[in-house]
């Protein structure tokens, strides 16, 4: 382990030195810009190899810059909801192995599956992470954002954390090792964008939402929307911060998350192009989300830092794609990839991904190399240099450094897992409650617990899962089928449990699963 850490190092100082003129070895600062609920095609940022009418829909112009100046990640992939994305993202775990895998309720001790008549709600870690152990229901990490502190970092944690439910140490970002924390809670979607609402705080029938936006009380009835207060507080964080460190700002806006409230400076473009107004009160949350990213690279370019910065945009999982409160066709809204969030298809794991850093990235560049979000733990501190990586967990992630300086770098090997056995909504949509998935190559493996079926796609030629080949190559199903058993078993994941008869159902390869 010595030497690898030793050789990535190496190649984290060579980066840092890139260039014309060889520069002071610094630690980067880093940027990363987290949206929320955004599908891999809601911008004008093809991450296709051609444009959609998705592309053509979308206005973000400063995503396009992002791009223009760095790479684009077109297999970069998330979890199928939020929660466990960030704890994936805090912890390097994967999410079958944290057992964080649906989305964390408010209170703690509640469980957000949906409840069923044939399965009882799975055994998984209902309350998030921790940073403390013994905290009941949670996972014990080590997080992220305290391994940058301890390199140097200033940290500053600004939106949505959602991280844990209330009353846990997970719930508060300050307990994770950020210097500063920016409206960021148990809460996993605002209950309003408004601050004529005080971003929910204003009672309704005598009552305060349990999900109001917390410690934006100066923007009340300002008519400031919620994005572009949470983008102004992250970069008067970063104005007053301390000059010799480094800084570190996981910037996590609360859009485009439900409620499709309308953002006012935006939403008459997408009236008038005939949309409907839940989807001009969508398009106009993206374009928002992409002002405040044009509004970060205009700070750092003007304060002289953007040579020395680090700046990475990712989505948490796929687009909403339930029909309401999207419009038209229910799982249609991702296209060409199949379903939204909520499901381990394309739709809603595939994140529209950039990473810029002057002098490391070449401009305009695209990388084909896929990746999953417990990746960035490792890479962030590589980026660091972070030398201490003593953690409680074991870390699954692995490092993309590499790729910053040489896109063209694949991994054909490697694999990548899904797990999601829980019951996200009620109704029955494609890929969504009680499935897993796995990526090696370019062949993808869905399997469906419900009905104990495996399905085979070729994504290279068949990005929308279209083309059921599980039949038709049997023995690569099958060798998948139990590749995917295998790393299942290694995390001891979680399975559902029969209601009638109290029998966990078997593995994808047919085994039985010892309670």
């Amino acid at each position: 382990m010595r030497n690898i850490f030793s050789r990535t190092v190496a190649i984290v100082l060579a980066l840092l030195t890139s260039g014309a003129k060889a520069q002071l070895v610094k630690q980067p600062n880093i940027v990363l810009f987290m949206v929320d609920d955004m599908g891999w095609q809601d911008t004008s940022v093809p991450f296709l190899k051609k444009l959609t009418a998705s592309n053509y829909l979308y206005h973000t112009p400063n995503m396009e810059k992002l791009a223009s100046r760095g790479i684009k990640f077109t297999n970069a992939y998330a979890t199928p909801v939020c929660t466990p994305t960030r704890v994936s993202l805090m912890s390097g775990m994967n999410a079958a192995h944290h057992r964080v895998t649906n989305w964390t309720a408010i209170q703690n001790g509640d469980n957000s599956d949906y409840p069923d008549s044939l399965y009882q709600p799975v055994r998984w870690n209902i309350d998030g992470l921790s940073p403390e152990p013994n905290i009941p229901n949670t996972v014990y990490v080590t997080p992220l954002p305290k391994l940058l502190k301890d390199a140097g970092y200033y940290t500053i944690h600004c939106g949505k954390a959602h991280f844990a439910s209330s009353g846990t140490p997970g719930a508060d970002p300050l307990n994770l090792g950020f210097d500063i924390n920016i409206a960021g809670s148990e809460i996993g979607s605002p209950a309003s964008y408004f601050s004529e609402t005080q971003y929910g705080h204003q009672p309704v029938m005598g009552k305060v939402s349990l999900q109001a936006v917390p410690g934006l009380e100066k923007y009340y009835g300002t008519h400031t929307f919620l994005t572009e207060a949470l983008t102004q507080e992250a970069l008067g964080a970063l104005a007053h911060r301390p000059q010799q460190k480094p800084f570190f700002l996981y910037l996590a806006h609360y859009a485009v998350h439900i409620p499709f409230d309308a953002d006012p400076r935006f939403v008459q473009k997408y009236t008038d192009k005939g949309l409907s107004p839940a989807e001009a009160a969508y398009a106009s949350l993206v374009e928002g989300m992409d002002k405040s990213l044009g509004d970060v690279v205009d700070f750092l370019d003007e304060n002289q830092l953007s040579d020395n910065t680090v700046i990475i945009f990712m989505s948490d999982n796929g687009g909403l794609s339930r029909v309401p409160p999207r419009s038209g066709i229910a799982h249609t809204q991702n296209a060409p990839l199949k379903a939204g969030k909520g499901s381990v298809y394309e739709g809603g794991i595939r994140e529209p991904m950039i990473v810029s850093w002057r002098g490391v990235t070449p401009a305009a560049a695209s990388s084909e190399k896929y990746l999953i979000i417990e990746d960035f733990f490792p890479t962030l501190l590589d980026l660091a240099g972070a030398k201490n990586r003593s953690t409680v967990q074991n870390i699954d992630g692995k490092s993309f450094v590499s790729s910053l300086s040489s896109p063209k770098l694949k991994d054909n090997k490697r694999v990548l897992v899904w797990h999601y056995p829980n019951k996200w909504v009620p109704e029955d949509a494609p890929g969504i409650s009680w499935f897993s998935a796995l990526r090696k190559g370019k062949w993808k493996l869905v399997y469906d617990y419900k009905r104990q079926k495996a399905e085979l796609y070729n994504l290279k030629k068949d990005i929308g899962e279209q083309h059921n080949l599980a039949s038709a190559k049997q023995n690569k199903a099958l060798m998948l089928t139990k590749l995917l058993t295998s790393y299942l078993k290694s995390y001891d994941a979680q399975l559902p449990v029969y209601k009638t008869s109290g029998q966990m159902i078997n593995w994808p390869d047919g085994s039985l699963k010892t309670q």
